[in-house]
């Protein structure tokens, strides 16, 4: 099959996508496929491009043209068919353009399958407010959360009071302040002590224009990845810092990765079951990873729904996978045939 990987894009995630999508384009090819790399902020990677990112080498060699993804926008469609007759394109972008459904409605002109959610579904995963909406209403727990007053209306004259005094008062503390529309923890504070709120909120919106104040649950961290309609075994993160963070998912040694989590049988059932409801929630499609907390008192909390979840070494579902059996390349190859299946029946 011949295959077309993006990855890289302009997005606080640039990093981790070339990471991500070297490496699947690495196990594609190690399956028989014919396979394509395409940074989107700078255009078809040669073979030596490719090692050097396998190799870590990865902001330093290929720079990214803040203006690349502007232009790919305006010319997917006549990019694509310029491409020796691609079948599929495996999206190994994360986060901005890449993520939150406007590259997936491009890729729908073109009538190319491509590889994960559609354009709805992954702008609704994207948007965590209107995700943990969806949540609640699909019978998810989620955790307690406002979004923040941002650039323009007038925080200083608020001082403790106003939105900050409705925090403390409503969700206690500490509490997560993130971007809205991101990923990777990128942009991410915990906020211990009121006085803090507004400098964790101003960091968060040099990432996005909406901000959440999110009720900070205690207790472990896990995740469940979805692929097709089959819960994967579920994970347990043990990170070194509080959260997991961008530090700890993306640096070897940061966190511990248990799969599969020491659960009951009965709790994994039901966290598998939660994944499955935030799955169907915001209409995905293809795979995802969906991640909880599990609250002291045995409560499963849903944080987010990733629609491009990472596929580096370090990623949770590839360690999924492997411990369902299934070794890097073929999950690789049955996310392709995924995209395939699913744009045949449409």
């Amino acid at each position: 099959m011949k295959i077309t990987v993006l990855m890289g894009g302009t997005s606080a995630e640039r990093d981790v996508s070339l990471a991500s999508g070297v490496r699947v384009a690495e196990a594609l090819r190690s399956r028989g496929h014919e396979v394509l790399s395409v940074d989107t902020a700078h255009g078809i990677l040669s073979a030596p491009d490719e090692q050097a990112l396998l190799g870590g080498k990865i902001v330093k060699t290929i720079p990214p043209d803040v203006q690349a993804l502007v232009r790919l926008n305006a010319q997917l469609p006549s990019t694509l068919r310029s491409l020796p007759s691609t079948e599929v394109v495996f999206l190994a972008l994360h986060g901005g353009q890449g993520e939150d459904g406007t590259l997936q409605a491009l890729l729908d002109l073109t009538g190319v399958p491509y590889t994960g959610s559609g354009h709805l579904a992954s702008a609704l995963a994207m948007d965590k407010d209107l995700s943990k909406h969806l949540f609640r209403a699909a019978g998810v727990p989620t955790g307690d959360w406002f979004m923040a007053p941002v650039a323009g209306e007038g925080k200083r004259e608020r001082g403790k009071g106003g939105f900050a005094a409705d925090v403390e008062r409503e969700l206690g503390l500490p509490v997560i302040v993130k971007p809205s529309k991101q990923g990777s923890t990128v942009g991410l504070s915990i906020v211990r002590q009121i006085g803090e709120l507004w400098d964790a909120i101003d960091e968060a919106a040099k990432y996005d224009d909406e901000v959440m104040v999110e009720q900070f649950i205690p207790g472990r961290e896990l995740t469940v990845g979805i692929l097709g309609d089959e819960a994967l075994p579920v994970g347990e993160i043990i990170p070194v810092h509080e959260i997991y963070d961008y530090e700890c998912k993306y640096t070897a040694g940061m966190a511990q990765e248990i799969f599969p989590a020491d659960l009951t049988p009965e709790e994994t059932r039901m966290v598998q079951e939660l994944a499955r409801r935030a799955f169907r929630a915001l209409k995905l499609r293809g795979y995802a990873r969906i991640d909880f907390r599990m609250s002291p008192e045995g409560v499963f909390y849903c944080l987010e729904a990733n629609t491009l979840p990472g596929m580096t070494a370090l990623s949770l579902i590839p360690q999924a996978a492997a411990a369902a059996g299934i070794s890097f390349p073929e999950l690789c190859e049955r996310i392709v045939r995924l995209a395939v299946d699913d744009r045949g029946a449409q």
